[in-house]
């Protein structure tokens, strides 16, 4: 009887034993859930010229619980810095601006492919040195922009992006088709065309967009640019962004 009550103890505890075991895994299991969707994407950029440096910092938003693959609203907010000649001709002087933008838009998707319209305020500070004087203004406006992102193949990409704003009534667009050297990379020309008041530029270049390095995307461009004031220049640009 006593080697009956032993044997049954035994098997108790290989039973509780047993339940503690596969307890964890139970409970990983109950824990489990799918990963969240991308809401937002974080973006940068650095443009350097002979004539003007600007860099860029932002954030696109996606607002609902499909995230940015799928269509929905968006916010789209930017703050960026400038160095630049405050005249277009000699003596030039200085000029420092600060630039945001906080718009709001929806984005269309098509698998990989998005196009989106945004539209909101356009703020600028400039501060200018020129015939030893100094001023200071603030101005803001209305901006439209719209970006395309596309694959017309599964070997090439178009890239497109344009805005028009109401200070100095400005027009910019940039095109920029590409091959694929390898998995979502891909090399191609560039073109971007811009407009105010007594002012235009015109860019020629190449860009590698899609590189991937230290868990962020980049984009690098060069070539050429010309203006109505300017002589042919050389200009550079490094872009990035990181989902999340």
């Amino acid at each position: 009887m006593a080697c009956r009550c032993a044997e049954l103890g035994r098997a108790r505890l290989a039973a509780l034993a047993g339940v503690l075991v596969a307890a964890p895994a139970l409970a990983e299991d109950d824990d489990f859930s799918p990963p969240s969707p991308v809401s937002a994407v974080l973006f940068g950029s650095l443009e350097a010229g002979a004539s003007k440096t600007l860099a860029t910092i932002g954030i696109k938003q996606a607002w609902g619980g499909a995230g940015l693959d799928a269509s929905g609203f968006r916010t789209l907010m930017k703050i960026g810095a400038a160095r630049e000649g405050a005249s277009r001709t000699r003596p030039r002087g200085i000029a420092y601006k600060a630039e945001s933008q906080a718009l709001f838009g929806y984005e269309w998707r098509f698998g990989d492919n998005f196009i989106a319209l945004y539209a909101g305020p356009d703020v600028e500070a400039e501060y200018r040195e020129q015939w030893n004087a100094s001023s200071y203004i603030v101005r803001m406006g209305p901006r439209l922009q719209a970006d395309l992102w596309a694959r017309p193949t599964g070997t090439t990409m178009v890239q497109a992006a344009a805005y028009l704003s109401s200070l100095d009534r400005r027009a910019w667009l940039r095109v920029a088709p590409g091959w694929a050297i390898r998995q979502d990379l891909y090399a191609g020309p560039e073109i971007e065309l811009y407009r105010q008041d007594g002012y235009h530029k015109l860019r020629v270049g190449l860009h590698l967009t899609g590189l991937r390095l230290f868990g962020l995307t980049w984009r690098l461009a060069g070539g050429w640019q010309r203006t109505n004031h300017r002589s042919s220049e050389a200009y550079a640009t490094l872009g990035l962004h990181w989902r999340r």
